[in-house]
């Protein structure tokens, strides 16, 4: 077999030069540290030690002397064509499978058209590396990693099976390349992967090696097969040996002063369980994942062990790596700048600062990029460099780059370079970060609430729920549910309806309450409304939130102070933001989502109605009016019951989303919603601002619409009280004309 022709940055370590000193110039580089006395200027010239004082006046001072020696040192670059030899058996020498070979080869071309790599005569290097030292890429020379270095993080076992790959026969790998491509295994196998896998977990050492010991001031290492998916004792995921922890292992102990404590960030979209697993109660490593989780259907998924932990954010660590162990797994794909920027800036950059590693490793992942298929995210090579800038500021500037996953060739070829530029010391480019997706902001929220117990940082704006239940307490939202039931039972005589559902009970507990004249009333309003609105004002100083300074809007009691002593029944059904669950300590709790919020409507207002309203024969006229997303409950039962008959009048006050009343069996629904109800919709709405989606509105099917002067839930309904309310008595009045001067004169 031919040798491979390997690529060489800055013509690799076969070059060695005398300078005009007979300084050695070793790997097509000078070493500043065999300058002994001289310092090395910004451009690269060489000053004596008087002039290094005059630097120093001019500002150098201030900089600690590694520092200034480490701004002098390049970047270095790991690369090795016999990487590619690791190809899959079972389709022969042009394989169809996203983890290609040729993935390095397109990255190490994009350098060198890109100007980081030296492809020049051998004529003009040592000018180069004594005027220009930080110009180009130093090459870091790939080896095979030895079996002692591998088995820090795998088992004896584990590095025999690779082993005997190279000796199995063609027929026997593809069997193999067979059977594992298949699920959580995800690998193909091929006669030189032992040798391709030692030598990419031999370049990841070299690689962080050189960084730790200030041969280079960063470095990218470009190499294949990945290891981010590997486990202590079995391949999985295109990865055989897991190259970054055995690097920092080797770094671990081969450096123990320079090197203690290390940050592994892995922003590959897939969690990198293996890593997790082999750290996860190591407290001298912080491992910081950001992946696509969905609720741990994206791969790798759930571990075939369920005591293994996953790549969700309450996997925090064990034993004495409690909290080294941060899982940022968004819930869904599609994510990108707005969300990468968010939890780098909210949760990686404050952990890793109070961590305060000595050596920051990159998982490099490239297949959360816009344009890879199977990754399905968005982020761009200018959000890559700008992570990676962040990360700089960290251990020094001491980072390494280590390629993991990324599979569209085009995709991991711009976002590796944008990140290699930011390491030879280009600023970020220019970006405009989106606005972030909002169930991934909560889902920063609950990760932060996760990690609050370990780190100092996440502490801010966190509430140990676990500590508030062991202390009694309870959420403001049953607080504020209790005081408004002993107001509506003081005042009007109001009592709980039970609730016999065991899906839907706790979560409304108390939300039921109805007025003691409902059985003989004929006349009968059914309000269902979100929760008061609550406006605080916190302590500019500490953010915290005194009552004194909170205030409830409450815009329904009102009403039912209207309706009451005209004679009118009132259930009041008031609708959570949240559901009710047995273990409800989350410190952060969203609302309900567009799905959960309508089976929970739904299944309500229908047994109301079977159980309740249906019964009432006393009652002749039922007013139906919603307020706020609860006026979704307004919708379900008019599609779920034929309650046309018994409805005089739909009232809805709307500051979200409009909802249409259509229905597939009784074509006359749409129809008779136009005829029967009002519906006020918020001055600020977003149907308002669009020509098209304003002329939509006004079709039958989202009822007789009126655009509010105001916004606000509370405000329109004070607004508008006396419109609606007159409305109310003109419904019951047109279904019986009983309505009486005195009620009108009432109104």
């Amino acid at each position: 077999m031919e040798e491979p022709d390997t690529d060489i940055v800055m013509e690799g370590e076969d070059h060695h030069m005398a300078t005009v000193d007979g300084t050695a110039a070793t790997n097509g580089f000078l070493d500043p540290a065999a300058l002994e006395g001289s310092v090395m200027t910004s451009n690269g010239q060489s000053l004596d030690d008087d002039a290094a004082d005059e630097d120093e006046d001019l500002g150098l001072i201030g900089y600690q002397p590694d520092v200034r020696q480490r701004r002098l040192l390049p970047t270095g670059c790991c690369y090795d064509d016999r990487m590619k030899l690791h190809a899959n058996a079972d389709f022969g020498p042009h394989p169809h499978h996203p983890e290609d070979p040729s993935r390095i080869e397109h990255i190490m071309a994009t350098f060198k058209r890109g100007g980081l790599v030296y492809t020049g005569s051998d004529v003009d290097l040592l000018k180069i590396t004594q005027n220009q030292p930080t110009k180009y890429m130093w090459r870091i020379t790939a080896r095979e990693a030895t079996k002692e270095e591998i088995c820090l993080v795998h088992s004896p076992t584990h590095f025999t099976w690779v082993e005997e790959l190279s000796q199995k026969p063609t027929e026997e790998l593809r069997r193999i390349s067979t059977v594992m491509d298949q699920g959580r295994d995800s690998l193909y196998v091929g006669s030189l992967t032992f040798e391709a896998s030692l030598i990419s977990a031999g370049g990841a050492i070299e690689t962080c090696k050189s960084v730790v010991a200030s041969i280079v001031k960063n470095a990218f290492a470009i190499i294949r097969p990945p290891g981010h998916h590997a486990e202590y004792d079995a391949p999985m995921g295109f990865c055989l040996f897991n190259n970054v922890p055995v690097a920092a292992k080797v770094c671990q102990a081969d450096f123990p002063e320079l090197c203690r404590k290390i940050l592994i960030l892995d922003w590959d979209v897939h969690h990198g369980n293996g890593i997790q697993n082999m750290f996860y109660e190591d407290p001298n490593i912080l491992y910081i994942s950001i992946h696509v989780y969905n609720n741990g259907t994206f791969y790798p998924g759930k571990p075939d062990n369920p005591m293994t932990p996953d790549g969700g954010i309450e996997n925090c660590g064990a034993g004495v790596g409690l909290g080294k162990n941060v899982n940022i797994g968004w819930h869904d794909q599609g994510m990108g700048d707005g969300e990468y920027m968010a939890a780098f800036q909210k949760i990686v950059l404050p952990i890793a600062q109070e961590f305060g590693p000595d050596l920051v490793i990159i998982s490099a992942g490239f297949d959360a990029a816009a344009g890879d298929e199977l990754g399905g995210c968005f982020v761009t090579p200018s959000c890559y460099a700008h992570m990676t800038h962040m990360l700089m500021s960290l251990a020094n500037g001491k980072v390494a780059v280590c390629l993991e996953g990324g599979y569209n060739l085009e995709a991991i070829s711009k976002s590796a370079l944008a990140v290699a530029r930011t390491l030879m010391g280009d600023p970020p480019p220019t970006m405009h970060i989106p606005s972030i997706n909002r169930d991934a902001a909560r889902l920063l929220a609950k990760v932060q609430a996760h990690q609050a117990p370990y780190w100092e940082c996440m502490r801010p704006g966190v509430v140990d729920t676990h500590d508030m239940v062991g202390q009694g307490a309870s959420r403001l939202h049953d607080v504020i549910r209790n005081a408004q039931r002993h107001v509506l039972s003081e005042r009007f005589g109001m009592v709980p309806m039970f609730i016999q559902r065991d899906t839907i009970f706790k979560s409304f507990e108390n939300q039921v309450l109805t007025t003691r004249n409902i059985h003989s009333s004929k006349k009968l309003i059914v309000i269902i409304h979100d929760p008061p609105g609550l406006h605080g004002q916190p302590d500019p100083l500490d953010n915290s939130m005194d009552p004194q300074n909170v205030w409830m809007a409450d815009g329904v009691l009102q009403y039912i102070e209207w309706a009451v002593p005209r004679g009118f029944s009132i259930m009041d059904i008031n609708v959570p933001h949240y559901i009710t669950r047995p273990e409800d300590t989350d410190a952060f709790t969203p609302r309900m989502d567009e799905r959960e919020l309508q089976l929970q409507v739904q299944e309500l207002m229908c047994y109301i109605w079977d159980n309740y309203l249906q019964l009432y024969d006393n009652v002749d006229d039922i007013i139906l009016m919603g307020v706020g997303n609860a006026y979704l409950g307004v919708k379900v039962l008019l599609l779920n019951r034929d309650i046309k008959s018994r409805v005089s009048g739909v009232l809805n006050f709307v500051n979200g989303a409009l909802r249409p009343v259509k229905s597939d069996v009784d074509h006359d629904l749409s129809a008779w919603y136009k005829d029967n109800s009002r519906v006020y919709v918020a001055k600020d709405h977003a149907c308002w601002t669009d020509p098209e989606l304003k002329r939509k509105v006004m079709k039958r099917r989202f009822g007789n619409v009126v655009r509010s002067n105001v916004d606000g839930l509370t405000s329109m309904m004070n607004q508008h009280a006396r419109d609606a309310q007159q409305w109310i008595l003109d419904c019951v009045a047109q279904e019986h004309g009983d309505t009486t001067e005195d009620d009108n004169r009432m109104a």
